[in-house]
């Protein structure tokens, strides 16, 4: 081969190794991002990216509770979210809402007025929840049971305050109307007992009220999980939420067992 030939030859490799590099860089696609190792959340809720100058808040505690996430009907001590945040500004002012044995027994004695009820019998208390079993001492045995109260937990942090939700029923149970339903007066308040010459005592409590603003006694009940009903006019309530508590006793002592429902009130 001449050495014409090569030069020819290799003029010809460099002119089209330029060609296909150009034409390369006039129809590659751009290069996609890598996709998320996770989906962004869309929640209202979800935080704000972080700044330095407005770091963001971490994370509430396990067992904290927003205004609508409460676990229930705020039936006590507090009304509404503003009054927790209110005590958890100055929690000294009131100590007892982290105990939730301490909230049980006020809620019975000094809420619903039952004095005589100020035993804790036994408790099962959580993280964001309790079971707390209230009942009364007589001589020479071991305590009897009235009632266990429900509580959880409502407010930010993990020491924010216990609120009662209603009770958990046996012997006595208050099934209507039914918890968390929107109510009207005259309202029908019932459920099933089981005793002996039994006197039921119902109520309706408004925690802003200072007296009960329903209250009818009382009704004769007794039997083997007997049905029992009653209806209650309302007059004067001004709170959205009510409390409903039936109660029986007299034999022992003025009060030996009760139950407790939350409704909203109609308007």
């Amino acid at each position: 081969m001449s050495t014409y030939q090569r030069h020819a030859l290799v003029s010809a490799a460099i002119l089209a190794v330029v060609l296909v590099t150009s034409c390369d860089a006039q129809t590659a696609p751009e290069r996609a991002e890598p996709a998320p190792t996770s989906i962004p959340s869309t929640s209202t809720t979800s935080a704000a990216p972080s700044s330095p100058s407005s770091p963001s808040e971490p994370a509430p505690p396990a067992g904290a509770r927003a205004d609508l996430a409460l676990d229930g009907l705020p039936l006590w001590p507090f009304s509404g979210y503003e009054q927790v945040r209110q005590w958890q500004a100055a929690p000294d002012a009131a100590p007892w809402h982290r105990d939730a044995q301490a909230t049980a027994v006020a809620f019975t004695t000094d809420y619903l007025g039952f004095t005589g009820l100020d035993t804790v019998v036994t408790s099962d208390i959580g993280e964001s929840e309790a079971k707390v079993t209230i009942g009364y001492q007589l001589e020479s045995s071991r305590p009897a049971t009235s009632a266990v109260v429900h509580l959880v937990r409502w407010g930010e942090g993990p020491d924010a305050p216990w609120e009662v939700v209603g009770t958990i029923d046996d012997s006595l149970t208050l099934t209507e109307p039914g918890y968390g339903s929107t109510v009207t007066s005259p309202v029908t308040v019932g459920g099933r007992i089981t005793g002996v010459d039994e006197g039921i005592h119902v109520r309706v409590l408004d925690p802003t009220a200072p007296a009960p603003v329903g209250d009818v006694c009382c009704l004769s009940a007794g039997g083997e999980n007997t049905p029992w009903s009653q209806p209650v006019s309302i007059k004067g309530a001004s709170n959205a939420t009510l409390t409903i508590v039936a109660a029986t006793g007299g034999h022992a002592v003025d009060v030996e067992r009760f139950a407790v429902t939350g409704v909203r009130l109609a308007g």
